[in-house]
């Protein structure tokens, strides 16, 4: 999700929640601790430069489990941190603490913002040797596959 939908999704809610890709939703007593927008640039395997940038959420719990952030409230820490920092129309990520930092990308449905994971990936897979995947066969069904197919 964008920022821009993101922010539009905002003005149609009524209550803000963020459910985990378990279905759990996060605790509603959460705080929002950072806006901003993270930017990172550096060279993939394939030797080839990448510049990425994402408007990021962090996420945060305190003890305070009365607290609740309306999406109205949300609305209005955007707008501040628009007066200080651009935020251009990016894909925006959830940072939340699990074990380590985690990074979430966002969907909306009608239980509220869906988290989903982040996954790393070879950027360069044409270029950096990573082998294609061979076909499976399976143990006990007739192989139709020929020498140097490449399946077996």
């Amino acid at each position: 999700m964008n920022y821009l939908e993101f922010k539009q999704s905002l003005q149609k809610l009524t209550n803000l929640a963020f459910i985990l890709p378990n279905g759990i939703p996060f605790p509603s007593h959460f705080h929002i601790t950072e806006v901003g927008r993270t930017q990172k640039q550096f060279i993939d395997c394939g030797g080839v430069v990448r510049n990425l940038s994402e408007i990021s959420l962090q996420l945060w719990l305190a003890d305070d489990t009365e607290h609740r952030l309306s999406p109205p409230k949300l609305m209005r820490i955007l707008e501040e941190t628009e007066n200080k920092i651009i935020l251009p129309d990016e894909n925006v990520i959830v940072e939340l603490q699990g074990q380590t930092i985690e990074k979430y990308s966002l969907t909306l449905d009608e239980l509220g913002f869906l988290l989903h994971p982040t996954q790393t990936a070879c950027l360069a897979e044409d270029s950096c040797g990573i082998p294609k995947e061979k076909l499976k066969v399976v143990i006990g069904q007739k192989n139709e596959c020929k020498p140097n197919a490449g399946c077996c």
